[in-house]
């Protein structure tokens, strides 16, 4: 390859890394303004401000708010969910006391994670603004977020019973009702984490919860 090609390659990887770049700051930038004022009042001018670049690159990249605004709801939930799965992989991929193990996944689960802080604050929002959110947009993010962590917890559900220690006719149906028994009391009571609980008690509905849930589940 002669010398002129060669920095031909690297201007053209030095422009996709600068494109890379301003997306990222873009997404994040706007995943902060859209948490804090939520969608219909959250501006393109804000949005640029917080993320360092001119309203011209959002329109550029996204071409409107809608456009922006689904693009950040798929990323947030996509990160978030990922990281989620990685709890439930290392919490429920390996099950030896049944109570023991679930209660101590159950405890992680309600355990806030302050870099996902934002995410459930945008989450408080969509939950406001539903009725004037495009139905697309909210199914995207569902499927890019909730409903694959669901999809996890229900497979690893499928293999505990596989193995003997519950008796499960509907792993998805299950995995919904872990969650909510788990979390759904303090999500609730926290307002998606508005309002944070002391840990103590974060624990102390966790645990019910995995106990409700192996009332009715257990083996």
């Amino acid at each position: 390859m002669s010398p002129t090609a060669d920095r031909a390659g690297d201007t053209a990887r030095a422009a996709r890394s600068t494109r890379g770049d301003k997306r990222r700051a873009l997404l994040d930038g706007a995943l902060l303004v859209f948490a804090e004022d939520g969608y219909t009042r959250a501006s393109i001018d804000t949005i640029a401000r917080r993320a360092e670049v001119s309203t011209r690159t959002i329109y550029n990249q996204f071409g409107d708010k809608a456009t922006l605004f689904e693009a950040v709801i798929v990323d947030s939930a996509q990160r978030t969910a990922d990281a989620q799965i990685i709890i439930v992989q290392r919490y429920l991929s390996k099950i030896v006391n049944i109570e023991v193990d679930l209660i101590e996944f159950g405890r992680v689960w309600v355990s806030s994670a302050p870099e996902q802080a934002p995410h459930f604050a945008l989450v408080r929002q969509i939950h406001a603004e539903a009725g004037h959110i495009p139905e697309a947009t909210l199914r995207a993010w569902q499927e890019a977020g909730p409903l694959r962590v669901r999809a996890a917890i229900a497979e690893h559900i499928r293999n505990i019973a596989k193995a003997g220690h519950l008796t499960v006719a509907d792993a998805d149906l299950a995995a919904v009702h872990l969650v909510q028994l788990v979390a759904g009391d303090a999500t609730t009571r926290t307002y998606h984490g508005a309002i944070p609980l002391p840990a103590e008690e974060l624990h102390r509905l966790a645990d019910a919860g995995v106990r409700a849930f192996l009332h009715g589940y257990a083996a």
